[in-house]
């Protein structure tokens, strides 16, 4: 299986990041026995104001403008370590809770750890180079970075109409890859880059449709997923919405959201070509899956392949 590949415009914007951030940076200042009073002056008529505008790239050090994220986003963990404490259920073996309910709801969130909230690029950029990345990850363990204020289950009233994108590899094959993957996927969901519906009708745009993504490590296999807050075939029909909502939400429109998301996510995040077959052994497709159907497991459920 051919492995994923760093998009042009992935690859652009890192070295802009680095051209910037070279161009910027200010030239060694010379140690502290060799400055003498001129240079003082000149270091204090240099010195950066303390209420001016100053990036990261401008000012790695005493920066004060953040680029702000168009959501907060809180990023959770559970591991064989933080599970089955204080006698909670033990997690499930899949990356989702077994039976949507008040209290399994409960005891699931009783083993997940808050690793931290975050609003901007910088925060999240700190956190993905100082957390343990998913390839070095114990078996079942997982990553969920989620909007802040929503639980990483069924049973948030954010996920429970929603679904997930998924796919499954095969471990041995993918743990050098496996980062990059985690990686762009986070990225797509925070930068919200695969939620824009075909002919979004204007002015007013769609309201986000994706909730969050979860990076799983098993013993043979790693799962990614993608979860949304809607899915066509637990969407209501039209005259039961309020009348203000956005007309992607619901029918076609909906479907074909859903479907833009899927392939960014199989093209764009993950690096396959549209028509790529990718299961057998222990992958599978790049599939969808409402959460409702998702109960209904092993008979009557739904995929949905792209």
């Amino acid at each position: 299986m051919a492995g994923s590949t760093l998009p042009t415009s992935a690859q652009n914007a890192a070295q802009n990041a680095l051209n910037a951030a070279i161009a910027d940076s200010p030239p060694p200042q010379p140690e502290a026995g060799q400055i003498d009073e001129e240079q003082v002056l000149e270091l204090e008529a240099s010195a950066p104001d303390i209420d001016s505008d100053r990036t990261v790239f401008e000012d790695p050090r005493t920066f004060t403008v953040k680029h702000p994220l168009y959501s907060s986003w809180t990023l959770w963990f559970d591991s064989p370590n933080t599970k089955n404490r204080n006698g909670a259920p033990p997690t499930p073996s899949t990356s989702v809770p077994a039976t949507p309910s008040t209290s399994a709801a409960q005891g699931w969130m009783d083993d997940i750890k808050k690793v931290i909230s975050l609003d901007s690029v910088e925060e999240f950029w700190g956190l993905y180079n100082n957390i343990v990345p998913p390839s070095n990850l114990p078996p079942k363990a997982n990553y969920y970075l989620f909007k802040e204020g929503i639980i990483p289950a069924w049973e948030d009233a954010a996920n429970k109409d929603g679904g997930k994108w998924s796919i499954q590899l095969p471990r041995d094959k993918n743990r050098s890859v496996i980062d990059q993957m985690w990686l762009y996927t986070m990225l797509a969901a925070i930068g919200e880059t695969c939620q824009s519906p075909p002919d979004a009708p204007k002015p007013a745009p769609p309201k986000s449709i994706i909730t969050g993504v979860i990076v799983s490590a098993r013993p043979s296999f790693y799962r990614l997923s993608i979860w949304t807050r809607l899915a066509p075939s637990s969407n209501p029909s039209p005259d039961s919405l309020p009348p203000d909502t956005h007309p992607s939400e619901f029918g076609e429109s909906l479907r074909l959201r859903i479907e833009a998301i899927g392939k960014h996510f199989k093209t764009s995040v993950l690096g396959y070509t549209e028509g790529q077959r990718l299961g057998g052994n222990l992958s599978t497709e790049v599939e969808f899956l409402s959460h409702k159907d998702s109960e209904k497991k092993p008979k009557g459920a739904k995929k949905w392949v792209i």
